[in-house]
């Protein structure tokens, strides 16, 4: 509400930096954009909060319609930062979307535990880099047997110098 007129018709991005006993260490305007997008990237996010120490910060972005349904853009922004967070062992508490009047919780509508159960900008675990590896393999086997393929080798001698199965060769 201390914004001028003008002010108050573009997106505001602010971060909210807590202490371990949630008390406001710092509230911070990184920050401001055009009437329907504000960019927030992870750096600018997270630079006060390691200055000062924060264990977790809370967002906070307005939309200056007044409408407080987050966009799809919105939920993608705070996932990303949810993620970045993590590996700075800084946590994304919340996101606030706020009008003149009201305001919108991502952890009050379970978003937060959406994005925390997402696998989407997170780092690859022990499991997953093994798949992705069994993958490459695979994907590296199927490549031989387009070469031995197109070489005019039977489709036998293919399986049993590559180890695929009939199936994999029939997709080829």
């Amino acid at each position: 509400m201390r914004e001028n007129k003008f002010g108050r018709n573009q997106e505001h991005f602010w971060v909210v930096g807590l202490d371990q006993s949630a008390k406001i260490l710092f509230i911070e305007l990184i920050g401001l954009g055009r009437q329907n997008r504000v960019h927030a990237d992870a750096p600018t996010v997270f630079r006060m909060a390691i200055y000062k120490m924060a264990v977790r910060v809370i967002l906070v972005h307005n939309h200056p319609g007044g409408q407080l349904q987050p966009s799809q853009n919105d939920i993608d922004a705070t996932d990303g930062l949810y993620k970045a967070g993590k590996i700075l062992q800084i946590e994304v508490a919340d996101h606030l979307i706020i009008n003149e009047t009201d305001y919108f919780s991502f952890a009050d509508h379970g978003l937060m535990e959406e994005i925390r159960k997402s696998g989407k900008y997170e780092l690859l675990g022990d499991k997953e880099k093994e798949l992705l590896k069994i993958r490459e393999k695979h994907e590296e086997k199927l490549s031989i047997a387009r070469k031995m393929k197109s070489d005019g080798l039977p489709e036998d001698v293919i399986r049993k110098y590559t180890g695929l199965r009939k199936v994999d060769l029939e997709e080829l």
